[in-house]
C-alpha cells in the first residue's frame, strides 16, 4: 500500500482559480477548522449539524444529495454497513474467481480484519498518519456497496459524519459509461450539477471526497500502464484515462477519491495506489432474521418458516449473507410455502439448489403473484404471455452481456436486442431489470447478477434446441453444432476454459434446467414438459468427464460438482460423505472422488466445525487437494503417514494470502526437523493460523529452534503442541528464548520430550518476564526437584500462567515445598497438576500450608503420589479454610478411612468444592459413611468419584440415606465395588426421592439379577438421571435385555449399559 496522502495544500491552480467564480470563501490551509468543528452549526435551510456554508450552489447541492440518497434507505437494515472491515488487499481468490464461488467457499464468514467505523473511513489511522487520499471498498454482488455509498452521502449531507469533509461529489461508473470523453473540471461539474460554469467547484478549497461507485460496471478496463499521463484539468481525454490519471495522482492530486467495486474489478487498480482498502461484511445470524422480519413485517410466521428453511439448507444459509441472494431466496421459499397447498405431493419439497429457488422466483413474476394492479385490466394470461416474449428477449440481452461481462445496459443496447421498452413497465421486469434515469440518458441493469445468469441460461437452454451454430459466437459464423447435447457440451467446456469463473453460475442455471423439479416447476412457463428426460444421462456424463484431471482439483471441478448436484445426480458425493462419516475413506479417493471431497468441504455437515482427513490422505491425494485445504477453518490430518515433503506443500498453503485454516493437527506423522522448518517459514508471513498440533512426530531439537525463530516475529499463533517430538534440552532453550519476546502464545504442550531439569529451568526463567503464556504442559520430562525448584521461582513473580502440568516428572516432597511456597504468594495458577510423583506423606504437610492461604487455586491433581493417611489427613484439614479449590483428586494414595473421615468433617463447612476423587483407596464402609453424613450438609459438591473403594452394602446404606436429602450431587462412580443387592435396594430406593443425580455407574457391583432390577425400576420415579452403567454385574444377556427394556420403559430418556 502507498502512503496515506493529503497534505491540504491546494488542487490544482486552474481549479482553485475557477473556484472563485462563485466568490466561495477560500480556507487558506494553515486556517481550516478542526474536524470536530467543522460543519457543527446548523446549515442554511435548517439542516441541523449540516455544514455551515451559505453559498446557494452548496446549499442546492447539500438538498439534492439528501433528497436523492435518502430514499429507499431502510434505517433497520443500515446497522451492517456502518462497520467496515479494514483489509490488507485483495486475495487470489477475490480477483480470480466468481462473487458466489467466493461466499461459498469463504462460508460466508467475515475475515478476521480489524473493522472500521463508516465515520472514520476517511480519517487517518493513528496521530502520526494522514488521511487516505484513495480508499478503496469491494464487496460481491448484492452485498450493499451503492447502498452503503447512499448511506455515507446522506449521513454527510445532514452533518452527521465526517465534519472535516467540506465538499461530497458522488458519481456512479454507470453514468460515466455514457460519456467517451470528459475533463477533469466536467467530471466533478456532473458531481455536482448546480453549477453555473465549468471549474466552479472548489476542490481544492478545502477537503473535498469524489465518490466513483460501481468500478465492476465501468465500460472500458483501466489499463494503468498505457494510460496518458495528463495533468492538464481543462483538457477533454477518454474517460478511462481520466479515472486513471485522478487514481495516479496526476488531475485532482488534492481531493480524496473513495472507490467501490466488486473484487475483481477492483483489482484493476494496483495495490501501490490505494491507500485504504475496505471490505462490506454480509449479514451474520441475528442480521439475517432481521432482514427477513423486514422483508415480512405483516406476517412474522412466515418470516420464522423462511429462516427455518434457510437455516436447514446449509448452502442457502452461506449464500443468504448476500442481502440481495437473500431477498431473492426468502421470495421464492415464502412463495412455494404460501402455495405448497396447491401443489402435487411431488412438488412440495421446499426448493433447495440454485436452479429451484429461481425457478420458482421466475415463477411468481410470471403468474402475476405481485401484480397489485395490473395495467389496463389485463388478463392474467395475456400478462403472462407477454412477460414470456419478455423474458426471451431479456434472455439474450443477459447471455450475451455475460459473455462481454457488462452489466449494465442503456437504450441503444435495449433496441438492439429488439426489447420493447413500452413492455419495461411490467411487474416482471421491475423485479429482474431495474431502471435508472440520468441526465443525458438511462441505464437498465439486472436487480441482482444472479437474475442476469439465470435468464442467460434460460435463453441459451431455449436457444440450443434449435441452434445450428455456436451460441457463444454472436455473429452465428461458426462450425455447425446441431443438438443441444451438442451444445450444452460446448457450454461446459467454455466454463472450463474461463479460468475466472465467468460462466460458474450460468452454468449450474443451465444444468439445472435439466433436473425433473425445476422441470415440472417451469413446464407449461417457460419450458416444455418431460422434455429433459432425454438429455439428462448424456449432460451427467459431459459434468463428471471434468472430475478426472491428474493434476489438482481446480475450482472448476467443483463447480461441475455443483452442476451435478443442480441436476440431482448426488452418487458420487454421497459415497464420499458417508466414508468421511465412518472413517473409510482411505484408498477411494480417486480424482473423481478428489473432486466430490473438495466440495464437500464447502458443503457437507461432516466439515462444518471440523475436517477431518485422518488416515486417508497421502502426497499425491494432498497435492491434488491442496487448493481446496486453504479454507478449511479446522483442519485434521493425524496418521497420515505424512513425511517432511508434504510439510513443504502445506508451507505454501499456509503462506498463502487466502488462507483461512486456524487450527492444524498434523499429530502422528513422520514429520522431522527438515518438515519443521517448511511449516515454521510459514509462520513468518500466515495470518490465520492460531492452534498448531504437532504431537509424536520427530521434530527433534533443530525443528524447535525452527519453530521457536518463527515465534519470535509471528503474533497470531495462540497454541503449540509439541508433544513427543524428542527436542530434547536444548529444544527447550531454543523455545524459552522464543518466551521471552512472543506475548501471544497462551497454550504450550511439551510433555514427553526428555526436557530434563536444565530445560525446565530455562523455561522456568523465561517464565519470569513472559506474561502471555497461560497454559504449559511439562509432563513426563525428567524435571524432578530441582526442575520444579526453578518453575517455583518463576510462580512467585509469574501471576499470568493459569495452567501448569508437571504430570510423572519425579519430584518429590522437596520439590512440592518449594512449589507450593510459591503457591503462597502466586495470585494467577489456578490448575496444578502433580499426578503420578513422589510427594509421599512427607509432602502434604507442605501442600495443606499452601491450600490454607492461597485463594485463587481451583483444581488440584495429587492422584498416585503415596500421600497415605498422614499425608491426605493434613490435605484435608486445609480444605476447611481453603475456600477457592473447586477440583481434587487423592486418586490411588493409600487413603484409607481416617483421611475420609478428615475430608467428609471438611466437607461439612466447605463450600466451594465441586469435584472429589477418592477411587482406588480403601476408605471402607467407614469411609463411605462419614462422607454420607458431609453429604447431607453439603450443598456444593457435584461429582464423586469412588471407584474400587471397598464400598460394601453398609455403605451403601449410608450413602442412600445421603441421596435421599442431598440436591447437588450429579455424577456418582461407585464402580468396582461389592454393593451386592442389599446395597443396590437401598439406592434404588434413594433414586426414587433423589432429582440431582445424572450420572450413575454402577459397574461391577455384584448387585444380581435382584438389585439390577431394583435400580431399573425405582428409575420409573426418577426424572433426573441420564446414564445409568450397570455392566458386570451378573445378570446374564437375557437379563441385561430385560433390564434395558425396563428402563427404556419407565426412563425413555435415560441411556443405559447394561
Amino acid at each position: 500500500m502507498s502512503q496515506e496522502a493529503s497534505d491540504g495544500r491546494g488542487l490544482d491552480q486552474a481549479v482553485q482559480q475557477a473556484a472563485g467564480e462563485l466568490h466561495l470563501p477560500t480556507v487558506p490551509a494553515g486556517h481550516r477548522p478542526p474536524p470536530a468543528q467543522a460543519g457543527a452549526a446548523e446549515g442554511p435551510g435548517g439542516c441541523p449539524g449540516a455544514p455551515a456554508r451559505a453559498e446557494p450552489m452548496v446549499q442546492k447541492h447539500l438538498e439534492s444529495l439528501q433528497s436523492s440518497c435518502g430514499n429507499g434507505l431502510e434505517t433497520g437494515a443500515l446497522q451492517r454497513l456502518t462497520n467496515l472491515l479494514l483489509v490488507e488487499g485483495l486475495t487470489d481468490l477475490q480477483q480470480k474467481e466468481h462473487d458466489i464461488l467466493q461466499v461459498e467457499t469463504t462460508k460466508g464468514l467475515p475475515s478476521t480484519s480489524k473493522s472500521i467505523p463508516l465515520e472514520k473511513l476517511f480519517l487517518p489511522l493513528s496521530k502520526v498518519s494522514i488521511p487516505p487520499r484513495i480508499s478503496v471498498t469491494v464487496g460481491v454482488a448484492g452485498i450493499g456497496k451503492s447502498t452503503l455509498v447512499k448511506l455515507f452521502v446522506c449521513s454527510w449531507a445532514k452533518g452527521e459524519i465526517s465534519r472535516d469533509i467540506l465538499l461530497v461529489l458522488p458519481l456512479t461508473f454507470k453514468e460515466l459509461n455514457t460519456h467517451e470523453k470528459l475533463s477533469a473540471e466536467c467530471l466533478l461539474c456532473l458531481a455536482c450539477p448546480h453549477t453555473t460554469a465549468p471549474g466552479s467547484v472548489p476542490a481544492g478549497a478545502a477537503r473535498t471526497l469524489l465518490i466513483l461507485d460501481g468500478l465492476d460496471e465501468f465500460k472500458t478496463p483501466l489499463d494503468f500502464s498505457n494510460a496518458v499521463v495528463c495533468t492538464d484539468p481543462k483538457k477533454e481525454i477518454q474517460v478511462d484515462n481520466l479515472i486513471t490519471n485522478i487514481i495516479r495522482g496526476n488531475l485532482l492530486q488534492e481531493a480524496s477519491v473513495w472507490v467501490t467495486s466488486r473484487p475483481a474489478a477492483a483489482g484493476q487498480i494496483p495495490s501501490g495506489l490505494v491507500d485504504r482498502m475496505t471490505e462490506i461484511r454480509g449479514l451474520g445470524a441475528a442480521e439475517m432474521k432481521d432482514f427477513l422480519e423486514q422483508m415480512f413485517l405483516d406476517n412474522r410466521d412466515l418470516s420464522s418458516q423462511v429462516l427455518q428453511h434457510i437455516r436447514a439448507n446449509r448452502s442457502l444459509q452461506v449464500l443468504c449473507t448476500i442481502p440481495g441472494f437473500c431477498k431473492i431466496s426468502a421470495s421464492s421459499i415464502a412463495y412455494f410455502l404460501k402455495h405448497s397447498n396447491d401443489q402435487s405431493q411431488e412438488a412440495t419439497v421446499v426448493p433447495r439448489t440454485l436452479s429451484e429457488i429461481y425457478s420458482y422466483y421466475f415463477k411468481m413474476a410470471l403468474s402475476g403473484d405481485w401484480l397489485e394492479k395490473p395495467r389496463e385490466a389485463l388478463k392474467i394470461e395475456q400478462a403472462v404471455n407477454t412477460s414470456k416474449k419478455l423474458v426471451g428477449s431479456l434472455g439474450r440481452l443477459a447471455f450475451y452481456g455475460l459473455l462481454r461481462r457488462k452489466h449494465v445496459f442503456y437504450e441503444q443496447d435495449m433496441k438492439a436486442y429488439g426489447i420493447d421498452l413500452s413492455l419495461l413497465h411490467s411487474c416482471l421486469s421491475t423485479r429482474l431489470l431495474l431502471k435508472e434515469d440520468m441526465p443525458a440518458s438511462t441505464a437498465y441493469y439486472f436487480s441482482h447478477l444472479t437474475i442476469q445468469e439465470f435468464l442467460a441460461a434460460l435463453y441459451y437452454y431455449t436457444a440450443a434446441k434449435r441452434a445450428i451454430f455456436d451460441l457463444f459466437v454472436e455473429s452465428g459464423v461458426s462450425w455447425p453444432k446441431l443438438g443441444f447435447l451438442s451444445h450444452f457440451r460446448s457450454a461446459v467446456q467454455r466454463a472450463l476454459q474461463a479460468e475466472d469463473g465467468q460462466l460458474d453460475i450460468f452454468m449450474r442455471f443451465l444444468s439445472g434446467l435439466l433436473s425433473p423439479p425445476v422441470n415440472r416447476l417451469l413446464s407449461g412457463w417457460l419450458l416444455l414438459k418431460d422434455e429433459h428426460g432425454g438429455w439428462h444421462s448424456q449432460a451427467v456424463d459431459a459434468l463428471q468427464g471434468c472430475l478426472q484431471a491428474e493434476h489438482a482439483v481446480s475450482w472448476r471441478a467443483v463447480n461441475a460438482m455443483r452442476c451435478l448436484h443442480e441436476l440431482q445426480h448426488t452418487d458420487t458425493a454421497q459415497a464420499v460423505e458417508e466414508a468421511m462419516r465412518s472413517g473409510t475413506l482411505a484408498g477411494m479417493l480417486t480424482p473423481t472422488n478428489c473432486s466430490a471431497l473438495a466440495y464437500l468441504l464447502q458443503v457437507s455437515d461432516v466439515c462444518l466445525e471440523e475436517t477431518n482427513l485422518s488416515n486417508c490422505l497421502t502426497y499425491n491425494v494432498c497435492k491434488r487437494l491442496l487448493s481446496q485445504l486453504l479454507f478449511c477453518h479446522s483442519l485434521r490430518l493425524d496418521n497420515n503417514q505424512f513425511k517432511d515433503d508434504v510439510m513443504e506443500l502445506l508451507g505454501s498453503v499456509l503462506s498463502g494470502k487466502d488462507c483461512q485454516i486456524q487450527r492444524l493437527s498434523l499429530a502422528e506423522n513422520q514429520i522431522s526437523n527438515k518438515g519443521a522448518k517448511a511449516l515454521a517459514r510459514s509462520l513468518l508471513v500466515n495470518r490465520s493460523l492460531m492452534v498448531l498440533d504437532l504431537r509424536s512426530n520427530s521434530i527433534g531439537p533443530s525443528g524447535a529452534k525452527a519453530l521457536a525463530d518463527a515465534l519470535k516475529k509471528n503474533q497470531i499463533l495462540l497454541s503449540l503442541n509439541l508433544q513427543h517430538n524428542s527436542i530434547k534440552e536444548d529444544g527447550a532453550a531454543f523455545l524459552a528464548e522464543a518466551l521471552l519476546t512472543n506475548q501471544r502464545l497462551l497454550t504450550l504442550h511439551l510433555q514427553k520430550n526428555a526436557l530434563g531439569a536444565q530445560g525446565a529451568r530455562n523455561v522456568a526463567e523465561a517464565l519470569k518476564q513472559n506474561r502471555s503464556l497461560r497454559e504449559l504442559i511439562l509432563s513426563s520430562n525428567s524435571v524432578g526437584d530441582n526442575g520444579s525448584i526453578a518453575l517455583a521461582e518463576a510462580l512467585r513473580v509469574n501471576h499470568s500462567l493459569q495452567s501448569l502440568d508437571l504430570q510423572s516428572n519425579s519430584i518429590s516432597s522437596a520439590g512440592v515445598t518449594a512449589l507450593t511456597a510459591a503457591l503462597c504468594s502466586n495470585k494467577g495458577l489456578l490448575s496444578l497438576n502433580l499426578r503420578e510423583n513422589s510427594i509421599s506423606r512427607e509432602g502434604g504437610p507442605a501442600i495443606a500450608r499452601a491450600l490454607c492461604s492461597n485463594s485463587t487455586l481451583r483444581k488440584l491433581d495429587l492422584a498416585a503420589n503415596l500421600l497415605h493417611d498422614d499425608g491426605g489427613q493434613a490435605i484435608a484439614w486445609a480444605i476447611r479454610e481453603n475456600q477457592a479449590l473447586t477440583s481434587l483428586h487423592l486418586q490411588w494414595n493409600f487413603i484409607q478411612a481416617r483421611t475420609a473421615t478428615a475430608l467428609a468433617q471438611a466437607l461439612q463447612s466447605n463450600s466451594s468444592l465441586v469435584s472429589l476423587d477418592l477411587q482406588e483407596n480403601a476408605i471402607g464402609d467407614e469411609g463411605m459413611a462419614a462422607l454420607s453424613a458431609a453429604l447431607k450438609v453439603n450443598t456444593t459438591l457435584a461429582d464423586l468419584h469412588l471407584q474400587v473403594a471397598s464400598v460394601g452394602a453398609a455403605g451403601a446404606q449410608a450413602l442412600a440415606e445421603a441421596l435421599m436429602v442431598n440436591k447437588s450431587l450429579q455424577i456418582l462412580d461407585l464402580r468396582g465395588n461389592s454393593l451386592g443387592p442389599a446395597g443396590a435396594k437401598a439406592v434404588a430406593n434413594a433414586l426414587k426421592v433423589n432429582r440431582s443425580l445424572r450420572w450413575l455407574n454402577l459397574q461391577e457391583n455384584s448387585l444380581g439379577m435382584d438389585g439390577a432390577i431394583c435400580i431399573a425400576t425405582a428409575l420409573k420415579g426418577n426424572h433426573g438421571l441420564t446414564y445409568v452403567n450397570l455392566q458386570g454385574n451378573l445378570i446374564g444377556h437375557s437379563g441385561a435385555r430385560m433390564i434395558a427394556d425396563t428402563i427404556r420403559t419407565h426412563a425413555p430418556d435415560c441411556v443405559v449399559d447394561v
